[in-house]
């Protein structure tokens, strides 16, 4: 059954995982910025572009999620109280949709990781393509922790999609 601490519990969750996401992304430019203009080999420079767009979009997402939790929270709270249709018209859809999302989200992240697994194996005994292998390290990784992260905010969404459901039914 649906309270108003489990929708609190979610949402603060969020904007935790916001959170993370975002300073995830800024270690991801920052490292991109250190390979590519200090470190300046093949390797570095090449494991520097999915840590640059990777990292740039996690830190947008970690940032749009951290901003609108509390809003969210708060609005979601409001509504179980005052007016709990608004979960069904609006909450309910909005979760189903993106729980429907990181199913998509996650088999992106696992081309990106297959991608790179085949970039290294094909490229780590070629010193003339560090660049190549460099490329799939970083973007082996980058794809492991944003799907990882993506499992476990599936895992949670499903869960609060789960009890909206339930409190829409009675």
């Amino acid at each position: 059954m649906l309270t108003k601490t489990d929708i609190e519990k979610y949402f603060i969750a969020e904007k935790q995982v916001g959170l993370v996401f975002f300073v995830i992304g800024i270690v991801a430019v920052l490292l991109a910025i250190v390979f590519f203009f200090f470190l300046r080999t093949n390797f570095y420079k090449g494991a520097a572009i999915p840590l640059i767009v990777v990292g740039l979009l996690e830190l947008i997402a970690g940032l749009t999620i951290y901003n609108k939790s509390d809003d969210d929270r708060i609005h979601n709270v409001y509504a179980f109280d005052m007016n709990p249709y608004e979960l069904k018209e609006k909450e309910l859809p909005r979760m189903q949709k993106i729980t429907k999302t990181f199913s998509i989200y996650k088999w992106v992240e696992v081309v990106l990781a297959v991608t790179g697994i085949v970039l290294i194996v094909l490229y780590r005994r070629t010193p003339e393509r560090a660049f190549w292998f460099g490329l799939g390290i970083t973007l082996t990784l980058q794809a492991l922790i944003t799907f990882s992260a993506d499992y476990l905010a599936e895992k949670r969404a499903q869960i609060y999609r789960d009890q909206l459901e339930a409190f829409v039914k009675k």
